[in-house]
Order: C-alpha cells, then structure tokens, then sequence
C-alpha cells in the first residue's frame, strides 16, 4: 500500500482571524537578503522572517495548562499523546443540530485513538460566518469519551465547546482527563473513518499551553 499524507490544518498569513476577539498575527521580515548581504560572501545570503501571533491561531493543540493551574504544559506533554496515534474519523457533517453528543460515538472505537470529528464547519474558514454558532461537543459527549479512555479529540470547528456556554464543559471535561485537544482542523473529508495514523506536535515551549501545529494524518 502506498504512503499517504493528508494535511488537516489551516493556512497562518499575516492578520487573520482565528477566533473572535483574539488579534491576528502579524508577520514580517527581521532581517532581509538585501540587509544580509553585506554580512556574508558575495552571493550569499539570508532571510529571517519574524511572527507576532497569540497561542491560539490556526490550526493549533490544547494541553491541560489551558484550562488548569498546574497541568502539563507544552513542555511537558508527551510526545507519544500527539504522533502517531491511531485515528478514528466521526463524520457528523450533515446534521441539523449543532450539539453533538455521544450518540455520534456509539459505534466508534475510541480508547487510546485520537478522534477527529468532523462537521464540515471549516468551509465557513475565513468568514464571519466561521467565527458563531459552531458545532460543538456536549459535555455527555465528552464524558462518554472521557469514560471510554479518548485518547485526544479534535474537531473542525470555532470550538469543541459553545461559545454560548461560558463554563466551556468540554475544554473542561477533556482537558481535566488529561485528553489533549486539536481545535480548527480541515480537510477531515479526505479521511476513511479509520486505518490512519495522527500527529499535531507542537514545539516544546515551557510556560505555554496551546500553540500551532502542523496537524496530518498518515495511511499506507
């Protein structure tokens, strides 16, 4: 069987709009080939751009530091709770009722397994419409996860919670379990419902508990 790789995460470019009041980022250029060349060979030069950006931009990972003091951190996360972990893709785009709860998992083997539950919210990517009345876990959902032994969630959407629901029960309910969480995935239509493997690694910051990933899926 031949490798695949599918990418599942969003573009970042200078200025976007990840989530509602946060500030986009801002790339630029540090130092440029033209002000580089006077410092090497002729010839030879260099470009080092510079990214101003809150944690929460893109396609990016929560750790449990995001909603508890005292939970492991980017640091600290384990490599083997976010590359290659066997996949299960949960096809919910279609419903009418946004609130997703475990009836979608009823059939799916969870434990151990990164989930990625797909909602085909991500076409709304780049407009107002992205950015309210997303798709979202219900807390029986996560629980049923949680109880079953997820091994880390993710989801195409704004976010696994409602934004309407300021106790966000599934950041909550997950990240208390210790369940690392993917937010604002795409292209999960690419995906059968199984036989691939996960990553989205994060650079390995202490202090910080959510930052962009490179997120993919393998098969073959």
């Amino acid at each position: 069987m031949t490798r695949r790789i599918v990418d599942l995460s969003h573009e970042i470019v200078d200025g976007m709009t990840t989530h509602p009041g946060l500030p986009g980022p801002s790339i630029t250029t540090y130092l440029s080939r033209e002000q580089s060349a006077g410092r090497y060979a002729p010839g030879t030069t260099f470009e080092i751009a510079r990214i101003d950006l809150v944690a929460n931009t893109g396609t990016y990972l929560d750790t449990p530091a995001h909603r508890f003091a005292g939970g492991f951190d980017l640091a600290t996360l384990a490599l083997e709770r976010v590359a290659g972990i066997p996949g299960t893709l949960v096809d919910c785009r279609g419903t009418v009722d946004r609130a997703i709860g475990p009836e979608a998992f009823a059939d799916v083997e969870v434990a151990g397994r990164a989930v990625l539950v797909a909602t085909g919210w991500d076409v709304h990517w780049g407009t107002p419409a992205y950015l309210a009345d997303n798709p979202y876990l219900t807390e029986d959902a996560c629980r049923w996860l949680v109880e079953r032994g997820v091994g880390l969630v993710g989801i195409d959407s704004l976010n696994v919670d409602s934004l309407a629901d300021l106790r966000r029960p599934a950041h909550t309910i997950l990240l208390g379990a210790g369940v690392p969480l993917v937010e604002h995935l795409t292209g999960l239509a690419a995906l059968p419902r199984d036989g691939w493997t996960f990553y989205a690694v994060p650079p390995r910051i202490r202090g910080m508990a959510t930052f962009p990933v490179r997120a993919f899926a393998v098969s073959g």
